[in-house]
């Protein structure tokens, strides 16, 4: 299951270090790159809700199986097409695969964690930003010396053939009583009901706001490092640095990141890894030199690192049913949109300023985070 992890964080890093390549073969300017990044955030949201009826009908083992094939073969399409809206309906084709993949192996993740009966989703989670990392050092490599399209054609054959090789050894779901709801579980639904309410919203918005940085981080490390540092594609220190230095450090916390909570808890974690993001994000924003610029993308990276991870596991186990289902709706949503926000944002005041709003949203989970453990605490007692 962990392969299924690494080829989806080396696909996403395949991407996002190939961005300023395809913006400059199609001319595009930064709104118009944003637009397309959206294109793929709504492709993904026309899937994600119909997945969880896919895998209760077929099996999450069988739709990742598929998912994942097809998402690998579809990440060639953007760097064929001719043009803007070409290119948006080919990324809204590969977010739309995405999105059902993203859910299932999820949830095939659940039926191996069951199975084995020892948590492990974090460690999945470490295996995509560890694939991040192949894909961003292999990219950042590659940049300048080999043709683009030849580096993204032979990562979609790896990825496939890793695909097709797992898709056999994946595990079957377990069957099981549904979980009980919410309301359920607290035993007062009028009182408790609205608190439980409250709280699905300002989870969902927590995570939309890490999830937002996190997605800043993504899309626009590389563009960042080309267009505000001067960084050229190649020579020793070049565009895909800032991406790297990134996801290097959100797969070092994420792998480390359950012996940390069971020593300084969730909120402190949430809290504590957004400051530490804020002020990844300042030195990124100060710097004018690439390696400072690195050291401040790795901070961030390291403070997003288990955030997010945290707060979904925290609404796992206070919210239940379909509170979690809504506040990861909310977390991916703030990751899908992000992206294009920061890109018709840079549009107007230049990209220095338009990342001011992932430090701005990092710092506003540290400032919420707060009230709503408070609030969570007391629905635990209740």
């Amino acid at each position: 299951m962990s392969a299924v992890f690494l080829i989806n964080g080396a696909l996403f890093a395949t991407w996002a270090v190939n961005i300023p390549g395809v913006r400059d073969g199609l001319e595009l300017s930064q709104a118009q790159i944003g637009a397309a990044l959206l294109a793929f955030g709504l492709g993904s949201l026309t899937t994600m809700p119909f997945t969880g009826g896919w895998t209760a009908r077929w099996g999450s083992d069988r739709v990742t199986a598929v998912a994942a094939v097809l998402t690998m073969l579809a990440l060639a399409l953007p760097f064929f097409m001719p043009s803007l809206l070409t290119l948006a309906l080919s990324l809204a084709l590969l977010g739309a695969l995405n999105g059902c993949l993203d859910v299932a192996m999820n949830a095939q993740g659940v039926t191996v964690e069951q199975r084995l009966g020892r948590p492990i989703i974090s460690r999945l989670h470490a295996y995509f930003s560890l694939g991040g990392v192949v894909g961003a050092l292999l990219g950042t490599a590659l940049l300048g010396r080999v043709p683009m399209l030849a580096h993204v054609l032979v990562v979609v054959a790896l990825t496939t053939l890793t695909a097709l090789l797992v898709g056999r050894a994946l595990l079957p779901d377990a069957t099981g009583h549904a979980a009980p709801t919410p309301e359920e579980q607290a035993g007062s639904p009028a009182a408790t009901s609205s608190a439980l309410g409250t709280a699905t919203l300002l989870l969902g918005g927590l995570c939309a706001l890490g999830m937002f940085a996190e997605g800043a981080n993504y899309d626009w490390a590389a563009l960042y490092f080309r267009d505000v540092l001067g960084t050229a594609s190649t020579g020793w220190v070049n565009s895909g640095w800032g991406y790297a230095a990134f996801v290097a450090a959100m797969t070092l916390g994420r792998w480390f990141g359950d012996r940390l909570r069971a020593r300084l808890g969730e909120e402190l974690i949430v809290r504590g890894g957004s400051l530490l993001t804020a002020a990844g994000l300042g030195a990124v924003l100060l710097a004018r030199d690439p390696l400072l610029a690195s050291l401040g993308f790795a901070v961030s990276g390291l403070g997003l690192s288990n955030v997010v991870p945290v707060m979904y596991g925290v609404a796992g186990h206070a919210l239940a049913g379909r509170g979690i289902a809504r506040v990861a709706t909310l977390g991916y949503a703030g990751f899908l949109l992000g992206p294009p926000v920061i890109g018709f944002a840079a549009d107007h005041w230049g990209l220095r300023a338009a990342l001011l709003l992932a430090l701005i949203g990092a710092a506003l989970v540290a400032a919420l985070g707060a009230p709503t453990f408070d609030l969570l605490r007391r629905l635990r007692r209740a």
